[in-house]
């Protein structure tokens, strides 16, 4: 597995090692070890989450505050995604900005999103299965989010904006300026 910073340092991108042959594949798509040396400190992952969504679904963007904020490892099983992470800890030097990147099951690549950030993504493809790992609990107390069509944040979701499929809960996340953040 190679691991490359992004242009926000602390968002990772994790890239197995893709071992095929015309039964198949095989993918080691998670080693604690590995992770642990390249970041430098220790993460412990407690839960897996899954989500299936359509074409144009659109998730976040959501966090988590202390003392339940979450690191994410986020990778996509089958479809392909747009990947966000928004930097909220306003005492860092990228604070407000933001990295996308494409994940698909073809690619492979995995998304580490550190806690202090804002996650999202939309589906690119016909339907999208997303796995992702968190080390701390969910907890509806500390959860919160960020408009995802802030434009203050600049984000490209790629898919059109009469095209999307929102929840509720997200359709009403204040925007960055008024959000509760690190």
């Amino acid at each position: 597995m190679t691991f490359t910073r992004t242009t926000i340092p602390d968002v990772i991108i994790c890239q197995p090692l893709v071992h095929g042959d015309e039964r198949g594949y095989f993918v080691e798509t998670f080693r604690v070890d590995k992770l642990e040396d390249f970041l430098g400190y220790k993460i412990n992952f407690l839960q897996d989450n899954e989500s299936k969504s359509s074409y144009g679904v659109l998730r976040g963007l959501h966090y988590q505050l202390d003392p339940f904020a979450q690191t994410k490892l986020i990778r996509v099983i089958q479809g392909t995604i747009l990947d966000v992470a928004v930097d909220i800890r306003k005492d860092s030097p990228t604070f407000g900005l933001h990295v996308s990147v494409e994940l698909s099951g073809e690619n492979k690549k995995q998304i580490l999103v550190p806690k202090g950030f804002a996650h999202g993504f939309v589906v690119l493809s016909e339907e999208a299965i997303v796995a992702y790992k968190v080390d701390n609990y969910y907890a509806p107390q500390c959860d919160r989010g960020v408009a995802y069509d802030d434009e203050a944040l600049g984000i490209n979701w790629i898919v059109p904006k009469e095209k999307l499929k929102i929840s509720q809960k997200d359709t009403k996340h204040p925007s960055f300026k008024l959000a509760e953040l690190f």
